[in-house]
């Protein structure tokens, strides 16, 4: 499959679970889904320490969301990428993993590809967003 530019990704998909969406509105884990969110997408808190945020229901880990989504959005340190990345795959919904900016984890990016999903590393969705929508 050939891969699709982040303007692709961002016009084609419209449900993005994330992975560290924060409770703190001051955090960037917090303004880009809600960004997002303001955009008329479908944002999928994943928050072990939340029930809700931004108005929705949270959910512990990816494995427990029952609804089908279509971008995981890390917000989670580089390091902590890889066990999200394979619970990405064993869940078998994503379409693309979306590691936020200063975020990227090249041994996870590949398994992640190797099962078919698009992988964006080090890059802001709400960035990527205003650049392909002004």
């Amino acid at each position: 499959m050939a891969e699709l530019s982040t303007k692709e990704i961002l016009a084609k998909y419209r449900t993005i679970a994330v992975v560290g969406c924060s409770k703190d509105p001051a955090k960037d884990a917090h303004t880009v889904p809600a960004y997002m969110q303001s955009k008329g997408y479908r944002i999928i808190p994943v928050n072990p320490t939340a029930t809700e945020i931004l108005g929705v229901k949270a959910y512990p880990n990816l494995s427990a969301i029952p609804d089908p989504y279509d971008i995981v959005n890390v917000f989670r340190p580089s390091d902590q990428v890889g066990p999200i990345v394979d619970e990405a795959i064993g869940a078998g919904r994503a379409k693309v993993i979306w590691m936020q900016l200063g975020i990227a984890n090249e041994p996870a990016a590949a398994r992640a590809r190797a099962a078919g999903m698009q992988v964006v590393m080090d890059r802001c969705l709400r960035v990527e967003h205003r650049l392909a929508f002004p």
